[in-house]
């Protein structure tokens, strides 16, 4: 319960900001902040799958 309670205090609504970005610098900024955290944890699955995937102790 208090997870749910804390999701939806931090909920971000992206189309608010840009629409109400001073300039078009904070846009970027704000679609930067939003995609970049997802984009980070895509690549650290691929390399932790690229690792496991080739490891050397294992035998086939």
């Amino acid at each position: 319960m208090l997870a749910t309670f804390i999701a939806v205090l931090q909920q971000v609504n992206v189309e608010e900001k840009i629409k109400n970005a001073p300039d078009s610098s904070y846009q970027i900024g704000v679609v930067i902040g939003t995609y970049l955290p997802f984009v980070l944890l895509a690549l650290i699955a691929y390399f932790v799958y690229y690792k496991a995937k080739n490891r050397k102790d294992l035998e086939d």
